[in-house]
C-alpha cells in the first residue's frame, strides 16, 4: 500500500485528506500538536482497515520530523508528503505595523523551515517511491495582498517558492503547491474570529488534491477551485 505523511492532520484539511486517502487504502503517518485530537482522528481512520501511525509533536522539532519519517519507513516508505501544518504568526491577525517579530519568526519556522526540514528528511524515501509526490498547502494570501495577512502570506509565498525550486531540482518527483481556496477551518476562525460568514468545508476541496494524485500533472502551483471546476 502507498504511504503518506500528513502534518496538521487532526482536523480541518489535513484530517479530510487523510480520511480520503485511508478510504483509498493508503497507510498513513499523521502529525499534530494536540495528542487527544490526533488520537481520535487515528482511531477513526483506522476503521478503513489501513495502518495509521499517529505521532503528536511539533514539526519545528527535528527529532519529531525524523520520527515521522522513521514511522513511514516502517510502513514501507514515503509515497506522498503533505506539508499542511501552519502557523498564523498572530491570532487574530494584525496589521504589519503591529505584527510581533517573534510571531513572524514562528510562522516562518513552521510554514517554511519545518516544511523544508521534513522534505529533506523524507527525500531518500520519496526518490525511491514509484511515484513520489510532495504537496505544500498554500494560500491565496501567498499571491494576493490582504490587509492583516502579511506575515502569514509572506510565509506561504516562501513555501510556494521552495516548492517551485524543489520541483526543478527533483524532476523525478511531483511537487505541487496547492491553494485550497476559501475554507471554514479553525485556522481561519483564529485568524479572523469576527467573520462568521459560511465557508466551504475542507472535505469539499479534497477532490482537487485527489485529482492531482490521479493525474500527476507537472510540478507547479495549483488552485483547488480551478481543479474542481475543470473536473
Amino acid at each position: 500500500m502507498p504511504v503518506a505523511i500528513i502534518t496538521g492532520a487532526s482536523k480541518g484539511l489535513g484530517r479530510a485528506l487523510a480520511a480520503a486517502l485511508a478510504e483509498r487504502g493508503w497507510d498513513l503517518v499523521l502529525d499534530a500538536r494536540t495528542a487527544g485530537a490526533l488520537k481520535e482522528t487515528a482511531e477513526a481512520l483506522s476503521a478503513y482497515g489501513t495502518r495509521v501511525e499517529a505521532l503528536p509533536g511539533d514539526v519545528g522539532d527535528a527529532g519529531h520530523r525524523a520520527g515521522l519519517v522513521a514511522a513511514a519507513r516502517g510502513l514501507g516508505g514515503v509515497d506522498l508528503l503533505v506539508n499542511n501544518a501552519s502557523a498564523l504568526g498572530a491570532e487574530p491577525l494584525v496589521r504589519l505595523e503591529d505584527l510581533a517579530l517573534d510571531g513572524l519568526r514562528h510562522a516562518l519556522e513552521v510554514n517554511v523551515v519545518a516544511a523544508l526540514g521534513l522534505v529533506q528528511e523524507a527525500l531518500p524515501l520519496l526518490r525511491a517511491a514509484e511515484a513520489g509526490a510532495v504537496v505544500a498547502v498554500s494560500s491565496d494570501a501567498a499571491a494576493e495582498a490582504y490587509e492583516t495577512w502579511g506575515g502569514y502570506g509572506a510565509s506561504k509565498a516562501a513555501l510556494d517558492h521552495l516548492a517551485a525550486v524543489l520541483g526543478v531540482e527533483e524532476p523525478g518527483l511531483r511537487v505541487w503547491a496547492v491553494d485550497p481556496g476559501d475554507m471554514g477551518t479553525d485556522l481561519y476562525a483564529a485568524a479572523v474570529p469576527d467573520d462568521d460568514d459560511p465557508r466551504p468545508t475542507p472535505d469539499s476541496v479534497v477532490p482537487a488534491y485527489l485529482r492531482l494524485l490521479d493525474e500527476r500533472p507537472a510540478s507547479g502551483r495549483y488552485g483547488a477551485p480551478a481543479l474542481l471546476e475543470a473536473r
